[in-house]
């Protein structure tokens, strides 16, 4: 569909160009790789020189669909591919991820008790969004989908990557071939940051997000850890702190709880702090 000011103005629009290109004469000419439109070209649109602008398209895409569905407002969850749910925790690699198997299910119960909120704005506020792969993301868009919402999956190309889980509503199932774009998208309409147990990946956006409230780049929202044994075996908070790398009132910016009530409790209870 055309937006309103393609249907306005006078001139051919690009997708009649690019239906008539396909139908001129072969001659050296016209296969020559000078002549295709450039938009049309992709082996041009690839070249490194293109870069920004397939920075640009990355960012655009996205924010346009999200725009004309009227999405203002989301509820980011982070967490580990590997953890699987309770009903397959006897294929996990480790003794230990059977054991986090809990967290799916409470990721899905959260994701279930934030759509309903996110229902009665007509799914335009609080709608979950994931990195759209398996394990704890999975579970978030089962969460949504069962509560009869949307919800917004963000996968990026990985050498091993498989197809997006099943319950990311597929006209909000993005792909991307940036980290950073991914990231922009993932914070730019958060209103609550969650993230459960995980791996490198987890680990990157857990951080990055962190040090974006701490400089003050990004404003003060929930962010909650769910496991607090974990994230306290796997991260010394306490000795960054005694260490004086970060500040003492650092520690403040963190919530942690253990099931999907406590995290809803947060964030419905959640006063925007002084600047």
């Amino acid at each position: 569909m055309k937006d309103d000011d393609e249907r306005s103005h006078p001139f051919r629009d690009s997708q009649q160009d690019v239906a008539t290109a396909r139908t001129i004469p072969d001659t050296p000419q016209t296969r020559a790789p000078a002549y295709r439109l450039a938009f049309a070209d992709n082996e041009f649109l690839l070249r490194e020189e293109l870069r920004p602008v397939r920075l640009q398209l990355e960012l655009l895409k996205p924010q346009m669909i999200m725009d004309a569905r009227g999405i203002r407002s989301t509820i980011v969850m982070f967490g580990g591919a590997r953890i699987p749910a309770p009903d397959h925790r006897d294929q996990a690699r480790t003794p230990q991820l059977a054991e986090l198997s809990h967290y799916y299910e409470e990721a899905r119960r959260f994701a279930f008790l934030m759509t309903e909120r996110s229902l009665k704005s007509y799914g335009t506020e609080n709608v979950i969004c994931t990195g759209g792969g398996p394990g704890v993301m999975e579970a978030g868009n089962l969460g949504a989908h069962e509560a009869g919402g949307t919800s917004i999956g963000l996968s990026i190309v990985l050498p091993h990557e498989q197809a997006p889980n099943a319950y990311v509503t597929p006209d909000l199932c993005f792909n991307f071939h940036y980290f950073a774009i991914r990231k922009m998208h993932f914070l730019m309409r958060a209103r609550a940051v969650t993230v459960f147990p995980g791996g490198f990946g987890t680990m990157d956006e857990l951080f990055e997000t962190l040090t974006l409230i701490q400089t003050g780049r990004m404003k003060r929202i929930p962010f909650i850890l769910f496991g607090t044994q974990f994230w306290h075996k796997v991260i010394d908070w306490q000795a960054l702190a005694d260490a004086g790398t970060i500040s003492p009132e650092d520690l403040d910016l963190i919530s942690f709880v253990e099931t999907a009530d406590e995290a809803v409790a947060i964030i419905d209870n959640w006063e925007e702090p002084c600047p």
